[in-house]
Parts: structure tokens; C-alpha cells; sequence
């Protein structure tokens, strides 16, 4: 192996200590999943084409609601948090035309708020509520999660994180909603969104042809363990 001289090693640490530019907000890579998202706890996420994890969750109103009950329908998970810049982009409208588009398709459309108390965007039934009528969202039910064990059954990362399930309980979307992965109100405008697109391709009776895109948005916080 050769010796570095003095000069090359000095050049070698100047470069190495350069600060790196940041990208802007428009331009903002998709956000990275916390520790607790991988696959080390309840292992590797299902992808599209694979089960849907069954599972039982309190809606906002109190009442459980299984995955189980919507057997024989199309379902879209969509995991939400009302302080995330990305989910405000979507709710400036957008989500809730297509939940109303969806919905009135015959699609179950259910909202899930995956966090554990004591985190941020941790939220109790009223407060899920309140956030609804805020919004006027058209979601079927708002369900909470908040030990995350739901969410990290389905390796949902971010919010938004999408899934859609067919009627025969087979994942046939995962990830992120769209193609412009930024906070900006104004690229919602020309964005392909994978969601409505892999709707329609069902309702058509195709394959989907987007049947994954990487997820972007604000890291889900999940505990550190999830009690059972």
C-alpha cells in the first residue's frame, strides 16, 4: 500500500471537513424511517401482492373496527398526523377529494394515527375529532393506533403512508401518494397520484401498474417496544 505525503493527507481532510449543501424544502428527500420501523421487531414488512396483516383498531368514536369486517371490499389504509407539513400539503384539499372520490366508489377508506403517548402527534379520540371536522375529512372511520402496533405491522414509515387492499385482503399498493415528494401546496398541481391510479386500474379489473413508490413525508414516531 503506498504512504500518503503530508500534502495529500492534509488535501484529503480539508475535503472531508467541506459542509455539505442542503437541499430545499422542494427538493427534500423522502424522510428517513425511525430505528423502530424496521423489520427487527415483527419482521419484514408485506409487500404488494402479499396478505394484508389482519388487525382490530378503536375508531374515533369508540367503536372497533377489524380489517376483518371489510372482507369482500376495497380498502385504502392511510396513515395521517395533523402537525406534519406533508399531511397539510394533502389536506389543503386534495385528500379530501379523494377519499370523497374513493368512498363513493364503494372503497373503504380508513385513517389510521399511529402514535404512542407521550410523542409527538399523539392524539385521543376528541382531539381526532375535532381534527376531522377541522379538515372535513371523508375518510370511512378514523382510527387510532397508539401503540403503533399496527403501523409497524404494515411498515407504514411516514405520513402520508398509503395501502390498498383488495377485497380478497391482498395488498396491491404500498408507499408514498404521489411523485412530488415535497411540503409545497403547488405540487399537488401535474403530481401522478399512485393512489387514485391504482384504484382505477383495479376498478378496471388490471393489475396495478404502480404497485409501489417510495413513501415520503414525516417519520412516524413509535415507541421503543410495542406491549401484546
Amino acid at each position: 500500500m503506498k504512504r500518503l505525503t503530508a500534502a495529500a493527507f492534509a488535501a484529503l481532510f480539508l475535503a472531508a471537513c467541506q459542509p455539505q449543501t442542503a437541499a430545499p424544502d422542494k427538493a427534500e428527500a423522502p424522510a428517513p424511517a425511525p430505528a423502530t420501523t424496521t423489520a427487527a421487531d415483527t419482521g419484514a414488512a408485506p409487500a404488494a401482492g402479499q396478505p394484508a396483516p389482519a388487525f382490530t383498531l378503536v375508531d374515533a368514536e369508540g367503536t372497533q373496527r377489524s380489517l376483518a369486517d371489510f372482507r369482500g371490499k376495497t380498502v385504502v389504509l392511510e396513515w395521517t398526523n395533523e402537525g406534519c407539513p406533508y399531511v397539510k400539503k394533502h389536506y389543503t384539499g386534495a385528500m379530501q377529494a379523494l377519499q370523497r372520490e374513493a368512498t363513493a366508489d364503494g372503497v373503504v377508506w380508513l385513517t389510521i394515527i399511529s402514535s404512542s403517548p407521550g410523542t409527538q402527534g399523539h392524539v385521543e379520540g376528541e382531539e381526532a375529532r375535532a381534527w376531522r371536522t377541522r379538515t372535513n375529512g371523508a375518510a370511512t372511520h378514523l382510527l387510532l393506533d397508539p401503540t403503533g402496533e399496527v403501523g409497524k405491522r404494515f411498515g407504514a414509515v411516514t405520513t402520508p403512508d398509503m395501502r390498498i387492499i383488495d377485497g380478497e385482503g391482498v395488498l396491491r399498493f404500498v408507499g408514498g401518494i404521489d411523485d412530488r415528494p415535497t411540503n409545497d401546496v403547488e405540487d399537488l398541481k401535474g403530481a401522478t397520484n399512485f393512489v387514485r391510479a391504482a384504484l382505477d386500474d383495479m376498478a378496471a379489473g388490471r393489475a396495478v401498474q404502480t404497485p409501489f413508490a417510495t413513501p415520503y413525508g414525516c417519520g412516524i414516531k413509535y415507541p421503543e417496544t410495542v406491549e401484546t
